[in-house]
């Protein structure tokens, strides 16, 4: 059997270790992808650190792949051999519950996840399953799009679950991997942007993104600095991985409303003041990536647009040091994307 090289976690807290393991051979229902690249996600963090009580040790990290076809199991028969395709945080589903007839796997009950329940990307080779593995646009660099596989859908279906429409107020805590992707979805779907940052060395990059206001919440309050922006923002979307941060402008949302949570901190709880959540309608709300549906519009609309993440690529040979890093915070910025 060829062999192909990998990342994998063994355990919780245990480093990311470098290992051969035979190539897989697709079976009813799968399809093999030789791996373009690979996307490194903060999910890989909460992974590292145990957060996930169905994953499944020991287990190939990465749901951020884009690839080329290179076998088909028993039965599949789409996308042929040689097409470049992604695949995403979403596994599979069991596809016949209530929600995957309504074509909203991303909520079934019984999903299973890329790169935490079964082996992800951060290989040469890579089993998907035939109705999740998608065709990649023409013209969207594999590498650079990457990213869009879950910080990309994560932002894009956010906004459209947020209810974003041309001329809303948007905040976006953080603009980062998700939060720069929801900055420049959120500009070119025809709202208004403020980005809030911890400080001001944030502003000319927000800039560039599109946003028309920045606030440094070291220097002022972030909801008031919002309810000053026409009367607070229509929808407060949070990039950071801090529930606290978007406890913090909560008090920034106009009436009728929405918080919405990208980013959290697992280990800080969601408490938001009552009497004002009645009084004005106020909403908060979650959005877990998406179903395919979902991210063939995102590929669609990232590459009308020419949307893509700033990113930083990386070897196989340096995913350990780079998931540590990200662990650390010592790795920031640009997405960095394992490439073969």
């Amino acid at each position: 059997m060829p062999e192909m090289r990998v990342a994998q976690l063994d355990a919780p807290e245990q480093p990311l270790s470098l290992a051969e393991r035979s190539v897989p051979v697709p079976e009813p229902g799968e399809i093999l992808v030789k791996v373009i690249a690979c996307g490194m996600c903060f999910t890989e963090v909460n992974l590292l650190h145990g957060h996930y009580p169905f994953a499944r040790f020991p287990v190939i990290p990465g749901h951020e792949i884009t690839g080329t076809v290179a076998g088909l199991g028993p039965g599949v028969d789409w996308p042929p051999a040689g097409t470049r395709v992604c695949a995403q945080f979403l596994h599979q589903s069991d596809g016949h519950c209530d929600y995957c007839a309504r074509g909203e796997q991303i909520l079934c009950p019984h999903k299973k996840i890329t790169g935490i329940a079964v082996d992800g990307g951060y290989a040469e080779y890579f089993l998907g399953r035939a109705g999740f593995v998608t065709p990649l646009p023409e013209g969207l660099d594999p590498v650079a799009a990457a990213p869009l596989m879950c910080a990309g859908i994560t932002a894009f279906n956010g906004l459209r679950q947020g209810g974003v429409r041309p001329g809303s107020r948007v905040a976006v805590i953080g603009a980062g991997g998700v939060g720069g992707l929801a900055v420049q979805f959120a500009v070119a779907m025809g709202a208004r942007v403020t980005v809030i940052g911890r400080s001001r060395r944030g502003a000319e990059a927000a800039e560039a993104l599109g946003a028309e206001r920045y606030v440094a919440t070291d220097e002022q309050d972030p909801a008031e600095a919002l309810r000053a922006w026409g009367g607070g923002a229509h929808l407060i979307v949070n990039g950071a991985p801090s529930t606290a941060a978007a406890v913090a402008t909560f008090g920034g949302l106009a009436p009728d409303g929405t918080l919405l949570l990208l980013g959290y901190n697992a280990d800080e709880a969601l408490t938001v003041p009552a009497m004002p959540m009645v009084l004005n309608r106020l909403h908060v709300m979650a959005n877990p990536s998406g179903s395919p549906h979902d991210l063939r519009d995102t590929l669609a609309f990232a590459a009308a647009h020419q949307i893509l993440p700033e990113i930083i690529p990386v070897t196989l040979d340096q995913a350990p040091e780079t998931l540590a890093g990200m662990a650390a915070g010592t790795v920031r910025g640009a997405r960095r994307v394992i490439t073969f």
